[in-house]
């Protein structure tokens, strides 16, 4: 198991900052490479159930999450039910004040294809890290401009 943690700070009330992070259906707009859709339940309750796609033109993988703990607008805890991504995550958002917030990404996971996974670990961690903090400084700006539905 390896655990990943990163944060990002946000000019937007937590309120606000948690609408955009659980705007499933719209994270392609700040995750790279990522397309998410609810595949199970209403997205927004323990049980429900969501599928991430990363790749680029149809080659990849999906990671299908199920929604474990439900806090809003503080936490949301999902376990990895993928044969590629396995193990869980929590997606925090931390008040700091009335118009700032911190989302910090937290991720226990068991790393895939065994020996071989835990071999290449430390070589492919550096580029994964750099893919989730561009994605996280995009989801900052995402949210700062964040409106329910997308309307501008």
């Amino acid at each position: 198991m390896t655990d990943l943690i990163l944060s990002v700070d946000v000019r937007a009330p937590a309120g606000t900052t948690w609408l955009a992070l659980t705007d499933w259906t719209r994270q392609g707009e700040w995750m790279l490479g990522t397309e998410v859709e609810v595949v199970e339940g209403n997205g927004r309750s323990v049980g429900s159930r969501i599928a991430a796609f990363t790749g680029l033109a149809g080659l990849g993988f999906t990671d299908t999450m199920e929604i474990t703990s439900w806090e809003p607008p503080v936490r949301c805890g999902v376990r990895h039910l993928g044969s590629v991504v396995q193990g869980t995550g929590t997606f925090q958002v931390v008040a700091k004040g009335a118009t700032r917030s911190t989302f910090v990404w937290a991720e226990h996971l068991r790393l895939p294809f065994g020996p071989l996974g835990r071999l290449g670990w430390p070589v492919v961690r550096p580029a994964f890290a750099l893919g989730v903090r561009l994605s996280l400084r995009r989801f900052a700006r995402f949210a700062e401009d964040y409106s329910v539905g997308g309307d501008e």
